[in-house]
């Protein structure tokens, strides 16, 4: 039988995961460029929370500690698709295919020039001009230090600029973001 502390623990859990899923899955989608991927991620980040639940209600700053479960786990997966990738390559030669004067939208160009950034850089941009987050809650989040999210946000931003061609990334990021649904917003 359930005790009352164990009931309240779940109630409280329970409700976390409504309010942060879908956040939670947006980061993962941004972080890895994989929809499918993004609701196992956010799920499986959900799940540690649940087996430590006791200690992250009790921190400070629980969705930050989330924040940073899921972007662990998106590297995990990013490495592991990239060592995957390797592979293939051994075996099967790879054309390179492309096309003459693509005609692609703004989105997919901000996600293709998010991609190329390393994961730190774009978890950096992501959070801070697609979430909003301040430069703390993504040191946070990431687990790293406020410094570390100046210097990787405004080298992932130059980057940006120079994928992008313009000096309007942040703009063109923001703007990317919102058309699709996946811009997040300030946890309230």
């Amino acid at each position: 039988m359930a005790t009352v502390v164990d009931d309240a623990a779940s109630a409280e859990f329970h409700a976390f995961f409504e309010r942060h899923h879908a956040e939670l899955a947006r980061f993962a989608h941004l972080l890895t460029g994989e929809s499918d991927a993004a609701d196992d991620l956010a799920a499986d980040a959900l799940l540690a929370l649940w087996h430590r639940w006791d200690r992250v209600r009790a921190s400070e700053h629980p969705v930050a500690y989330a924040r940073g479960v899921v972007a662990n786990l998106a590297r995990t997966r990013i490495r592991s698709a990239v060592r995957e990738r390797r592979r293939v390559a051994l075996f099967w030669a790879r054309r390179e295919e492309r096309t003459e004067n693509p005609d692609v939208a703004g989105v997919v160009d901000v996600r293709e020039a998010l991609r190329r950034l390393p994961l730190r850089k774009r978890a950096c941009v992501v959070l801070r001009h697609a979430f909003d987050l301040s430069e703390k809650e993504t040191a946070l989040a990431l687990g790293v230090s406020v410094g570390t999210v100046k210097s990787q946000t405004s080298k992932g931003m130059a980057e940006l600029q120079r994928l992008l061609g313009t000096q309007g990334a942040p703009r063109k990021l923001h703007t990317a973001m919102a058309r699709t649904g996946t811009a997040g917003g300030r946890d309230r």
